[in-house]
Protein backbone atom coordinates (compact mmCIF):
# COMPACT_ATOMS: atom_id res chain seq x y z
CA UNK A 1 0.00 0.00 0.00
CA UNK A 2 1.45 3.00 -0.96
CA UNK A 3 1.64 6.15 1.12
CA UNK A 4 -1.11 8.25 -0.43
CA UNK A 5 -3.76 5.53 -0.04
CA UNK A 6 -2.28 5.42 3.57
CA UNK A 7 -2.93 9.42 4.24
CA UNK A 8 -6.06 8.83 2.65
CA UNK A 9 -6.67 6.79 5.57
CA UNK A 10 -9.91 5.22 3.48
CA UNK A 11 -11.15 1.47 3.85
CA UNK A 12 -11.21 -0.97 0.70
CA UNK A 13 -14.25 0.13 -1.58
CA UNK A 14 -16.71 -3.23 -2.29
CA UNK A 15 -17.86 -1.99 -5.39
CA UNK A 16 -20.14 -4.27 -7.28
CA UNK A 17 -23.04 -3.45 -10.40
CA UNK A 18 -24.87 -1.63 -9.69
CA UNK A 19 -28.99 -1.70 -10.79
CA UNK A 20 -28.79 1.94 -11.78
CA UNK A 21 -26.13 2.15 -14.19
CA UNK A 22 -26.30 2.88 -17.56
CA UNK A 23 -26.49 -0.59 -19.71
CA UNK A 24 -23.44 -0.75 -22.01
CA UNK A 25 -21.78 -3.42 -24.95
CA UNK A 26 -21.24 -6.32 -24.74
CA UNK A 27 -18.84 -6.83 -27.33
CA UNK A 28 -16.51 -3.66 -25.38
CA UNK A 29 -12.74 -4.68 -24.62
CA UNK A 30 -12.59 -1.76 -21.95
CA UNK A 31 -15.28 -0.80 -19.39
CA UNK A 32 -14.78 2.65 -17.87
CA UNK A 33 -16.77 3.20 -14.72
CA UNK A 34 -17.34 6.90 -13.62
CA UNK A 35 -19.09 8.48 -10.71
CA UNK A 36 -20.26 11.96 -9.81
CA UNK A 37 -22.05 12.68 -6.35
CA UNK A 38 -24.43 14.76 -7.71
CA UNK A 39 -27.76 14.55 -10.00
CA UNK A 40 -28.70 14.64 -13.43
CA UNK A 41 -28.85 18.71 -12.61
CA UNK A 42 -25.92 18.91 -12.86
CA UNK A 43 -23.38 19.99 -14.87
CA UNK A 44 -21.37 17.32 -13.99
CA UNK A 45 -23.99 15.10 -15.26
CA UNK A 46 -24.02 16.91 -18.32
CA UNK A 47 -20.02 16.81 -18.49
CA UNK A 48 -20.49 12.52 -18.33
CA UNK A 49 -23.40 12.33 -20.94
CA UNK A 50 -21.14 14.06 -23.21
CA UNK A 51 -17.87 12.00 -22.06
CA UNK A 52 -20.30 8.43 -21.91
CA UNK A 53 -21.63 9.30 -25.82
CA UNK A 54 -18.46 10.69 -27.58
CA UNK A 55 -15.94 7.81 -26.34
CA UNK A 56 -18.01 5.07 -27.04
CA UNK A 57 -19.13 6.52 -30.23
CA UNK A 58 -15.41 6.86 -31.64
CA UNK A 59 -14.11 3.77 -30.28
CA UNK A 60 -16.56 2.00 -32.14
CA UNK A 61 -18.19 0.34 -29.01
CA UNK A 62 -14.06 -1.19 -27.72
CA UNK A 63 -15.06 1.65 -24.83
CA UNK A 64 -17.90 1.21 -22.67
CA UNK A 65 -18.98 3.81 -20.39
CA UNK A 66 -20.59 3.07 -16.99
CA UNK A 67 -22.16 6.37 -15.24
CA UNK A 68 -23.01 6.10 -11.57
CA UNK A 69 -24.66 9.48 -10.48
CA UNK A 70 -25.23 9.95 -6.62
CA UNK A 71 -23.28 8.25 -4.17
CA UNK A 72 -23.67 4.23 -5.37
CA UNK A 73 -19.93 3.87 -5.53
CA UNK A 74 -18.67 6.49 -3.14
CA UNK A 75 -19.24 9.42 -1.15
CA UNK A 76 -16.94 11.65 0.05
CA UNK A 77 -13.88 13.10 -1.72
CA UNK A 78 -11.09 10.66 0.30
CA UNK A 79 -13.33 8.03 -0.27
CA UNK A 80 -13.78 8.51 -3.89
CA UNK A 81 -10.14 9.16 -4.33
CA UNK A 82 -9.41 5.83 -2.50
CA UNK A 83 -11.41 4.33 -5.05
CA UNK A 84 -9.38 5.80 -8.16
CA UNK A 85 -5.93 5.27 -6.32
CA UNK A 86 -7.01 0.87 -6.00
CA UNK A 87 -8.76 0.99 -9.30
CA UNK A 88 -12.64 0.30 -8.02
CA UNK A 89 -13.39 3.52 -9.46
CA UNK A 90 -12.15 4.74 -12.76
CA UNK A 91 -13.47 8.18 -13.38
CA UNK A 92 -14.65 10.28 -10.61
CA UNK A 93 -14.97 14.37 -10.55
CA UNK A 94 -14.32 16.33 -7.30
CA UNK A 95 -14.23 19.90 -6.25
CA UNK A 96 -10.88 21.84 -5.03
CA UNK A 97 -12.03 21.59 -1.85
CA UNK A 98 -13.02 17.96 -2.25
CA UNK A 99 -9.41 16.71 -3.36
CA UNK A 100 -7.42 19.11 -0.90
CA UNK A 101 -7.01 16.40 1.80
CA UNK A 102 -4.84 14.44 -1.15
CA UNK A 103 -3.67 17.08 -3.15
CA UNK A 104 -3.25 20.55 -1.44
CA UNK A 105 -2.04 22.69 -3.71
CA UNK A 106 -4.98 22.37 -5.91
CA UNK A 107 -6.48 24.80 -3.81
CA UNK A 108 -4.95 27.23 -5.77
CA UNK A 109 -7.92 27.18 -7.75
CA UNK A 110 -9.34 28.47 -4.76
CA UNK A 111 -7.64 31.52 -5.06
CA UNK A 112 -9.17 34.76 -5.33
CA UNK A 113 -9.12 37.61 -8.35
CA UNK A 114 -6.41 35.32 -10.27
CA UNK A 115 -8.70 34.45 -13.37
CA UNK A 116 -10.94 37.64 -14.50
CA UNK A 117 -13.37 35.83 -16.52
CA UNK A 118 -14.54 32.56 -18.37
CA UNK A 119 -12.21 33.72 -21.38
CA UNK A 120 -8.85 33.71 -19.16
CA UNK A 121 -10.24 30.43 -17.15
CA UNK A 122 -10.69 28.13 -20.25
CA UNK A 123 -7.36 29.11 -21.60
CA UNK A 124 -5.79 28.36 -18.78
CA UNK A 125 -7.52 25.33 -18.19
CA UNK A 126 -7.38 23.73 -21.27
CA UNK A 127 -3.47 24.45 -21.44
CA UNK A 128 -0.29 23.32 -19.81
CA UNK A 129 -1.07 24.66 -16.42
CA UNK A 130 -3.39 21.16 -16.06
CA UNK A 131 -0.42 19.74 -17.04
CA UNK A 132 1.64 20.32 -14.36
CA UNK A 133 -0.94 19.97 -11.56
CA UNK A 134 -1.37 16.67 -13.18
CA UNK A 135 2.39 15.48 -12.62
CA UNK A 136 2.42 17.03 -9.16
CA UNK A 137 -0.89 14.63 -8.42
CA UNK A 138 0.83 11.74 -10.56
CA UNK A 139 4.25 11.81 -8.11
CA UNK A 140 2.05 12.52 -4.84
CA UNK A 141 -0.23 9.36 -5.59
CA UNK A 142 2.31 6.85 -6.63
CA UNK A 143 1.38 7.06 -10.02
CA UNK A 144 -2.27 5.94 -9.49
CA UNK A 145 -4.24 8.60 -9.82
CA UNK A 146 -3.95 10.64 -13.27
CA UNK A 147 -5.95 14.16 -13.92
CA UNK A 148 -7.45 14.15 -16.81
CA UNK A 149 -8.99 17.66 -17.32
CA UNK A 150 -10.86 20.63 -15.27
CA UNK A 151 -14.15 21.86 -15.93
CA UNK A 152 -16.44 23.74 -14.25
CA UNK A 153 -18.97 22.87 -11.66
CA UNK A 154 -21.42 26.12 -10.88
CA UNK A 155 -19.82 28.88 -12.55
CA UNK A 156 -18.20 31.68 -10.22
CA UNK A 157 -18.44 31.84 -6.68
CA UNK A 158 -19.46 35.43 -5.25
CA UNK A 159 -20.02 37.30 -1.69
CA UNK A 160 -23.90 36.95 -0.66
CA UNK A 161 -25.62 37.85 2.36
CA UNK A 162 -28.95 38.83 4.09
CA UNK A 163 -27.62 42.19 5.30
CA UNK A 164 -26.90 44.69 3.15
CA UNK A 165 -25.46 45.38 -0.62
CA UNK A 166 -21.41 45.25 -0.78
CA UNK A 167 -19.57 47.08 -3.00
CA UNK A 168 -16.00 47.19 -1.28
CA UNK A 169 -14.05 45.31 1.31
CA UNK A 170 -15.60 48.04 3.92
CA UNK A 171 -18.88 46.08 3.47
CA UNK A 172 -18.37 43.16 4.51
CA UNK A 173 -17.03 44.30 8.04
CA UNK A 174 -17.94 42.18 10.52
CA UNK A 175 -20.81 39.78 8.40
CA UNK A 176 -20.61 36.37 9.24
CA UNK A 177 -19.95 34.52 5.89
CA UNK A 178 -20.08 30.54 5.88
CA UNK A 179 -16.82 28.63 4.66
CA UNK A 180 -15.90 24.94 4.50
CA UNK A 181 -13.70 23.44 7.02
CA UNK A 182 -10.88 24.56 5.02
CA UNK A 183 -7.99 27.17 5.62
CA UNK A 184 -7.73 28.90 2.58
CA UNK A 185 -11.33 30.68 2.46
CA UNK A 186 -10.98 31.11 5.97
CA UNK A 187 -8.20 33.13 5.49
CA UNK A 188 -9.91 35.09 2.27
CA UNK A 189 -12.83 35.99 4.46
CA UNK A 190 -10.35 37.28 7.11
CA UNK A 191 -8.52 38.98 4.81
CA UNK A 192 -12.12 40.84 3.84
CA UNK A 193 -13.05 41.72 7.39
CA UNK A 194 -15.51 39.16 7.38
CA UNK A 195 -16.14 36.66 10.02
CA UNK A 196 -15.56 32.82 9.01
CA UNK A 197 -17.99 30.63 10.31
CA UNK A 198 -17.81 26.73 8.96
CA UNK A 199 -21.27 25.34 8.45
CA UNK A 200 -22.19 21.87 6.97
CA UNK A 201 -23.94 22.46 3.41
CA UNK A 202 -27.25 20.68 4.40
CA UNK A 203 -27.42 23.27 7.48
CA UNK A 204 -26.55 26.11 5.86
CA UNK A 205 -30.78 27.13 4.92
CA UNK A 206 -31.51 27.34 8.59
CA UNK A 207 -28.52 29.05 9.61
CA UNK A 208 -29.46 31.92 7.22
CA UNK A 209 -32.92 31.90 9.08
CA UNK A 210 -31.40 32.42 12.70
CA UNK A 211 -28.53 34.07 11.53
CA UNK A 212 -25.99 32.47 12.54
CA UNK A 213 -24.13 33.27 9.23
CA UNK A 214 -25.08 36.16 7.21
CA UNK A 215 -24.03 35.40 3.87
CA UNK A 216 -22.01 32.81 1.79
CA UNK A 217 -19.66 32.59 -1.47
CA UNK A 218 -21.66 30.22 -3.79
CA UNK A 219 -22.28 30.11 -7.68
CA UNK A 220 -25.96 31.37 -8.43
CA UNK A 221 -27.38 28.13 -8.85
CA UNK A 222 -26.61 26.94 -5.73
CA UNK A 223 -28.07 29.78 -4.40
CA UNK A 224 -31.35 29.43 -5.99
CA UNK A 225 -31.26 25.11 -6.40
CA UNK A 226 -31.08 25.28 -2.74
CA UNK A 227 -33.88 28.23 -2.21
CA UNK A 228 -31.66 30.54 -0.46
CA UNK A 229 -33.54 33.18 -0.90
CA UNK A 230 -36.44 31.88 1.08
CA UNK A 231 -34.53 31.97 3.77
CA UNK A 232 -33.49 35.46 4.20
CA UNK A 233 -30.50 35.99 1.39
CA UNK A 234 -31.11 39.17 -0.43
CA UNK A 235 -28.09 40.93 -1.41
CA UNK A 236 -25.26 39.26 -4.18
CA UNK A 237 -22.05 41.09 -5.71
CA UNK A 238 -20.77 39.75 -8.59
CA UNK A 239 -17.40 39.81 -7.32
CA UNK A 240 -16.07 36.36 -9.49
CA UNK A 241 -13.68 35.68 -6.91
CA UNK A 242 -13.40 31.73 -7.84
CA UNK A 243 -13.90 30.46 -10.92
CA UNK A 244 -15.31 26.63 -9.71
CA UNK A 245 -13.32 24.04 -10.88
CA UNK A 246 -14.25 20.16 -11.72
CA UNK A 247 -11.08 18.49 -11.51
CA UNK A 248 -11.87 15.06 -13.41
CA UNK A 249 -9.85 12.01 -11.98
CA UNK A 250 -8.61 8.65 -13.97
CA UNK A 251 -7.23 5.43 -12.89
CA UNK A 252 -3.96 5.86 -14.07
CA UNK A 253 -3.29 1.94 -14.69
CA UNK A 254 -6.62 2.12 -16.36
CA UNK A 255 -5.69 4.83 -18.74
CA UNK A 256 -2.14 3.48 -19.40
CA UNK A 257 -3.89 -0.77 -20.40
CA UNK A 258 -5.37 1.16 -23.79
CA UNK A 259 -3.99 0.89 -26.61
CA UNK A 260 -2.43 4.55 -27.77
CA UNK A 261 -5.71 4.85 -30.50
CA UNK A 262 -7.83 4.23 -27.51
CA UNK A 263 -6.28 6.60 -24.84
CA UNK A 264 -6.79 9.23 -27.75
CA UNK A 265 -10.70 8.83 -27.47
CA UNK A 266 -10.58 9.02 -24.07
CA UNK A 267 -8.32 12.43 -23.89
CA UNK A 268 -10.52 13.72 -26.87
CA UNK A 269 -13.36 12.41 -24.65
CA UNK A 270 -12.70 14.19 -21.87
CA UNK A 271 -12.13 17.74 -24.10
CA UNK A 272 -15.63 17.56 -25.23
CA UNK A 273 -16.71 16.90 -21.54
CA UNK A 274 -14.56 20.26 -20.30
CA UNK A 275 -16.34 22.13 -23.13
CA UNK A 276 -19.76 20.81 -21.95
CA UNK A 277 -18.72 21.90 -18.63
CA UNK A 278 -17.54 25.38 -19.26
CA UNK A 279 -20.81 25.83 -21.04
CA UNK A 280 -23.14 24.26 -19.11
CA UNK A 281 -23.55 26.86 -16.44
CA UNK A 282 -23.37 29.86 -18.67
CA UNK A 283 -26.52 28.44 -19.93
CA UNK A 284 -28.29 27.37 -16.37
CA UNK A 285 -27.33 30.99 -14.55
CA UNK A 286 -29.25 32.98 -17.47
CA UNK A 287 -32.57 31.85 -15.51
CA UNK A 288 -31.20 31.65 -11.62
CA UNK A 289 -30.11 35.49 -11.68
CA UNK A 290 -33.24 36.60 -13.89
CA UNK A 291 -35.30 34.20 -10.69
CA UNK A 292 -32.90 36.09 -7.86
CA UNK A 293 -34.36 39.24 -9.11
CA UNK A 294 -37.75 38.33 -9.74
CA UNK A 295 -38.17 37.64 -6.58
CA UNK A 296 -36.41 40.84 -5.39
CA UNK A 297 -32.92 39.96 -4.77
CA UNK A 298 -30.33 43.00 -5.20
CA UNK A 299 -27.61 42.09 -7.58
CA UNK A 300 -24.44 44.32 -8.44
CA UNK A 301 -21.65 44.34 -10.90
CA UNK A 302 -18.57 46.04 -9.26
CA UNK A 303 -17.08 48.41 -11.29
CA UNK A 304 -13.28 47.71 -12.27
CA UNK A 305 -12.14 50.13 -9.21
CA UNK A 306 -14.17 48.36 -6.55
CA UNK A 307 -13.06 44.85 -7.98
CA UNK A 308 -9.53 46.09 -7.82
CA UNK A 309 -10.28 47.00 -4.44
CA UNK A 310 -10.66 43.55 -3.76
CA UNK A 311 -8.00 42.17 -4.98
CA UNK A 312 -6.15 44.53 -3.29
CA UNK A 313 -7.55 43.44 0.43
CA UNK A 314 -7.26 39.82 -0.68
CA UNK A 315 -3.51 39.64 -1.55
CA UNK A 316 -2.00 38.25 1.85
CA UNK A 317 -4.01 35.15 1.12
CA UNK A 318 -1.58 34.30 -1.58
CA UNK A 319 1.27 35.21 0.57
CA UNK A 320 -0.42 32.21 3.39
CA UNK A 321 -0.88 30.01 0.07
CA UNK A 322 2.21 30.13 -0.88
CA UNK A 323 3.94 29.91 3.02
CA UNK A 324 1.76 26.94 4.12
CA UNK A 325 0.46 24.86 1.33
CA UNK A 326 2.40 21.86 0.30
CA UNK A 327 3.47 22.94 -3.63
CA UNK A 328 2.17 25.70 -3.08
CA UNK A 329 4.86 28.07 -4.69
CA UNK A 330 5.15 25.33 -7.92
CA UNK A 331 1.60 25.68 -8.86
CA UNK A 332 0.89 29.33 -7.30
CA UNK A 333 3.87 30.09 -10.16
CA UNK A 334 2.25 27.89 -12.61
CA UNK A 335 -1.38 29.35 -12.31
CA UNK A 336 -0.46 32.96 -12.64
CA UNK A 337 2.27 32.27 -15.55
CA UNK A 338 -0.68 30.59 -17.43
CA UNK A 339 -3.01 33.95 -16.55
CA UNK A 340 -0.80 36.16 -17.56
CA UNK A 341 -0.66 33.70 -20.90
CA UNK A 342 -3.79 33.87 -21.43
CA UNK A 343 -4.59 37.32 -20.50
CA UNK A 344 -1.78 38.28 -23.58
CA UNK A 345 -3.19 36.37 -26.05
CA UNK A 346 -6.90 37.60 -25.49
CA UNK A 347 -5.98 41.31 -25.83
CA UNK A 348 -3.76 39.92 -29.02
CA UNK A 349 -7.05 38.44 -30.40
CA UNK A 350 -9.06 41.31 -29.42
CA UNK A 351 -6.44 43.83 -31.09
CA UNK A 352 -6.97 41.88 -34.35
CA UNK A 353 -10.64 41.49 -33.86
CA UNK A 354 -11.61 45.13 -32.93
CA UNK A 355 -9.83 46.91 -35.86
Amino acid sequence: MNNFIKTLGATALTVGLMAGSIATANAADYTIRATANSNENDEDYDGLVVFKNFVEAASNGEIAVELFIGTQLCSKGAECLQGIADGSIDVYISTSGGAAGAFPYVQVLDLPYLMANDRVAEHVLSGDFTRTMRDMALADSGDTIRLMTIGNTGGWRNFANTKRRVQSPDDMAGLKIRTVVADLPQELVKALGASPTPIPWPELFTSFQTGVVEGSKNGITDIMGMKFPDAGLKYVTLDGHAYMGALWWMNNDKFLSMPMELRQVVVDGFAALQQATFASPKRKSIKAYEDFVAEGGDLYVPTPAEKSAFKAAAAPVYEWFQTNVNGGPAIFDALTSAVSQAEANIAAGNEKDLN
